[in-house]
């Protein structure tokens, strides 16, 4: 039996961009290309739909046209794709990558985010991994939320240790911050990949941080890791 491909999905008024992208997910056998829309107040209507099957990873721009009755950006639709269709996980591709927009982007519930002037083989990478590890953090995406997290830190005062974790719960949110699979992560602490989910929808819980890369931010804002490490390896 085939290994099941990726499915994808495209929101983004430029023709020449979905175009262009649309071609290379076409190029790449390990995707399927199934939804595509220009409008993200369009989209999540289309998205609602029964009959239309959801994409696996939905790679989305962040600034749209207003349409005339609302403005409904790349920031709403991660946060309404989150409350309705929690399995789609968005990827924001946008012009504007400044360390504010990345943050705010992740703190909507977003997986990850890629500058439109990313290569194509960076583009591909982050498909993969948000569809196997649940996030795609970047170098730049790394240095943004430092460097976000490192302002508020000023303003406010050195930021206190959040909720208590566990010895094991901080081991398993250190290694997800290396962007680790549960079966990576799993073989390094000797359980299995199962006890691992276990430990990651607890630190969920716990935090309150929405996805993997809302647990990046949290662990980077109380202290539990120094430096990030960005994997340029992962699935290369």
């Amino acid at each position: 039996m085939p290994e099941k491909k990726i499915t994808i999905g495209l929101v983004e008024d430029r023709e020449l961009v979905r175009t262009g992208v649309r071609s290379l997910i076409n190029e790449w056998p390990e995707f399927e290309f199934i939804f595509e829309s220009n409008q993200a107040f369009s989209a999540i209507k289309e998205l609602r739909k029964q009959n239309r099957p959801s994409p696996d990873v939905l790679l989305s721009d962040l600034y749209f046209p207003n349409n005339g009755e609302q403005a409904y950006q790349g920031f709403e639709l991660c946060l309404d794709l989150e409350k309705e269709l929690p399995d789609i996980k968005v990827l924001i591709f946008s012009v504007d990558d400044s360390p504010a927009v990345q943050h705010k982007a992740i703190e909507m519930g977003a997986r990850g985010f890629l500058p439109k002037s990313c290569s194509p083989a960076e583009l591909r990478n982050a498909l993969i991994q948000i569809s196997e590890v649940g996030a795609y953090v970047n170098e730049d995406s790394l240095k943004a939320i430092q460097k976000r997290l490192r302002s508020s830190a000023t303003k406010k005062g050195k930021p206190q240790k959040g909720t208590e974790l566990s010895n094991r719960e901080v081991e398993v949110l250190q290694l997800i911050c290396q962007q680790l699979s549960a079966e990576e992560i799993g073989a390094k602490l000797f359980i299995s990949a199962k006890t691992v989910n276990g430990h990651r929808n607890n630190l969920l819980q716990k935090t309150g941080a929405r996805n993997i890369t809302g647990l990046v931010m949290y662990a980077v804002h109380h202290g539990y890791v120094e430096s990030l490490k960005y994997n340029p390896n992962f699935h290369s």
